[in-house]
């Protein structure tokens, strides 16, 4: 799974990273995963130096101070959490209409669809989850720096439930 997250959040895409990891954020606030979605916060205000900013996405992703591009990948996203066959032809038209590519597109449908995978996982492992805000600012700074293996011989940092 840490081999597949760092493809998907870290390997060079159009996307930013700080973008994959507020979708990320945002799929996981909508599947109530506190653990994913706080994780993934983190990251993104790593990147974007910005709590308020992320905060804001994850909340209410069309008032945020985001470009049209983003948050018509959000929508999208969004959809793609309540099921496949949700999304609709102006889902993907309004993204394209705001920008996207196929490409991002294509990866917003797969960071989405994937992270409805990994909240079930840790949520149905009923994952031990921190409380305090400063953990998880930690580990987002590794991230960040290192990928989600971490540093050469650094321990997992799965969640244990």
């Amino acid at each position: 799974m840490t081999a597949l997250t760092d493809v998907l959040m870290r390997a060079p895409n159009s996307l930013g990273q700080a973008e994959r990891e507020l979708i990320a954020a945002s799929v996981s606030a909508r599947n109530g995963c506190v653990f994913c979605r706080e994780s993934h916060a983190a990251i993104a205000a790593c990147y974007l130096q910005d709590e308020a900013l992320v905060a804001q996405v994850v909340q209410d992703p069309e008032r945020a101070a985001v470009s049209d591009k983003l948050k018509a990948l959000l929508a999208l996203a969004a959809r793609v959490q309540q099921g496949g066959l949700a999304v609709r032809h102006e889902d993907v038209g309004r993204a394209r209409g705001a920008g996207a590519t196929d490409l991002e597109i294509h990866d917003t449908v797969l960071i989405a669809a994937t992270f409805c995978m990994f909240n079930r996982y840790v949520d149905g492992l009923a994952a031990w989850t921190p409380e305090d805000p400063e953990g998880y600012r930690q580990r987002a700074r590794l991230v960040a720096e290192h990928g989600y293996a971490g540093p050469p011989g650094a321990p997992s940092q799965t969640p244990r439930g």
